[in-house]
């Protein structure tokens, strides 16, 4: 091997790693302006299996990966965010959105003009201006996607150039003719390459460059072709491995949808072939791959949208196992919806650990609750019930927070930081609102094991003021998982409301103290316990505030 030859070998291998950083930067920069709307995107999830199709080719075009797209759905199923009959849809869909790549990649020969050679230098520097030097968000995003673009098409052109003078090679011409005659070594070349780099739209991409350079026949391109989008099955397949039962076969059906397209596709293009030599040996060109690759995805989905429901069963027979999941318990199954696969797009998960913090919110509610009943009656199975629930809380605040850094450590535009800043924030002031109900039963078990009794008057009063307290907690909740600002203004009333009655309750109670109606050590535990349920409502004040800055 000459000089010459390692060099385009190396000329090769960078302008790969190009366009796979510039595909990654730009769906990057794509999965950070379209933010909140991929939240949308998964609140207009149905059990309508077309919106899943449309919803998984939405999501594919933006993150520009069908293995990501398919991962998260594992993801998803493993959590119980979605049923198979959901997600079998957006696989299909995924499908047809991982076609919008190889149309970008075979714009090159759309016109002299959409060369890479001739824009892609233009963009790059455009993007960097708008990503280094604008203090606008939005226009930040905008550098991004653009040097992406950029980056990739330069990817492209490096690709190119270095197969340029290998193009009358023989052993290219050799190759290909060999993968065109065997239809089965063709599938198993574009499946290996795939399940190598672990992507689809790569795959293609570097197919259509060996086309852009006329060294790539018809027979070739479609079998290779047809054996990138089994390929592309490896990633979520790997990915489900450490899932569920029904995650496990949301990868398996994905695998069956591919696979039963590719043998539909690959006997009609073997018989044609057969019929039509000439079609067979001819060069293929960039954008008539970009053309077989949409057809094939597009007619794919048509073909076997109504039989759906088949592949979900046929899904059962190849993973087998007990229906009833291992673990119900509530700390599994937050565990459960804590799932890395979807940090593949922060978007959902995002809006995923927001219902569960929400779900820890309502958890210190139920607290709230026991605790408040153990004050007034000084029952100590509700006391020994606060300290579980603690302990619960506790743990809900670690896996919280430690999934949160993983969403932290993902690409985020300034409005998600917000948010997951806010989420920190909430889960510590949920634990807190713990805390204090914990400081709550600690007083019960003082008052039962000193048999105080509150007066008629005070024990009326204290509930006046746990009534007032968990009307704040409640519409802090709600005001999280609804980001309804009518709830954030209850809670604002509701504090104002806590605040003076506390003070008013603290007044009465000194007095009676004072006139001796009330015991000291009675007095104490009063007091104490408003001490503790008005900071209850200065954190549920927080929360609300917190909501108020994101809406």
């Amino acid at each position: 091997m000459s000089i010459t030859d390692i060099q385009m070998l190396f000329k090769f291998i960078g302008g790969l790693g190009m366009f796979l950083y510039g595909m990654d930067a730009m769906a990057d920069g794509l999965q950070k302006s379209a933010g909140h709307k991929m939240q949308q995107l998964l609140g207009a999830l149905t059990s309508n299996r077309l919106m899943g199709v449309l919803l998984g080719t939405g999501i594919t075009a933006i993150i520009q990966s069908s293995s990501a797209t398919t991962v998260m759905v594992v993801g998803f199923v493993n959590a119980g965010i979605m049923n198979l009959q959901q997600a079998v849809g957006i696989i299909m869909g995924a499908n047809i959105g991982t076609t919008v790549t190889s149309w970008i990649v075979s714009m090159s020969e759309w016109g002299e003009m959409l060369k890479p050679e001739f824009f892609a230098p233009a963009l790059v520097g455009v993007g960097a201006v708008f990503s280094l030097f604008s203090k606008n968000e939005k226009k930040k995003q905008i550098g991004e996607i653009l040097v992406g673009f950029g980056v990739l098409f330069i990817g492209l052109g490096f690709m190119s150039a270095s197969i340029t003078p290998y193009r009358n090679a023989p052993i290219f011409g050799q190759a290909f003719s060999v993968l065109g005659r065997n239809p089965i070594l063709g599938i198993l070349a574009g499946l290996v390459v795939t399940g190598i780099i672990q992507s689809s739209s790569a795959s293609v991409g570097i197919l259509q460059t060996l086309a852009l350079n006329g060294i790539v026949n018809w027979q070739s391109a479609i079998f290779i072709t047809l054996g990138q989008n089994i390929g592309t099955c490896v990633t979520a397949l790997l990915s489900s491995l450490g899932a569920n039962r029904t995650a496990k076969r949301a990868a398996v059906i994905h695998l069956m949808f591919n696979v039963a397209g590719a043998v539909i596709f690959g006997i009609i293009m073997f018989i044609l072939f057969q019929m039509n030599p000439v079609l067979a040996s001819s060069r293929i060109s960039s954008v008539e791959i970009s053309v077989f690759h949409t057809v094939f995805n597009v007619t794919n989905t048509i073909l076997l949208f109504p039989f759906a429901g088949l592949l979900v069963k046929a899904s059962g027979i190849f993973v087998r196992g007990n229906e009833k999941e291992e673990a119900s318990d509530s700390e599994s199954e937050m565990k459960r919806h804590l799932d890395d696969r979807i940090l593949e797009t922060p978007s959902f998960a995002i809006e995923n650990v927001n219902h569960e913090v929400v779900n820890m919110g309502y958890a210190a509610l139920e607290n709230f609750d026991v605790a408040a009943d153990a004050l007034l009656t000084s029952n100590l199975s509700e006391i020994k019930q606060v300290e579980k629930l603690e302990q619960k809380i506790d743990h809900y605040e670690k896996l919280l927070t430690d999934y949160l850094i993983k969403i932290n450590n993902q690409s985020l535009n300034e409005e998600q930081h917000i948010l997951v800043k806010n989420l920190f924030y909430t889960i510590s002031d949920f634990e807190r609102i713990s805390d204090h109900c914990e400081n709550l039963s600690e007083l019960a078990t003082e008052k039962a094991n000193r048999n105080i009794i509150f007066s008629q008057e005070a024990e009326s009063e204290m509930k006046e003021m746990l009534k007032a307290v968990r009307a704040s907690l409640e519409h802090a909740i709600k005001a999280r998982e609804t980001s309804d600002m009518s709830e954030v203004r209850s809670v604002v009333q509701c504090e104002e409301n806590v605040d003076s009655l506390e003070e008013e309750l603290r007044e009465r109670h000194i007095e009676r103290l004072s006139t001796q109606s009330c015991k000291p050590e009675n007095g104490v535990v009063f007091l104490d316990a408003l001490s503790n349920l008005e900071r209850i409502s200065d954190h549920a004040h927080n929360i609300a505030g917190y909501v108020k800055e994101e809406i």
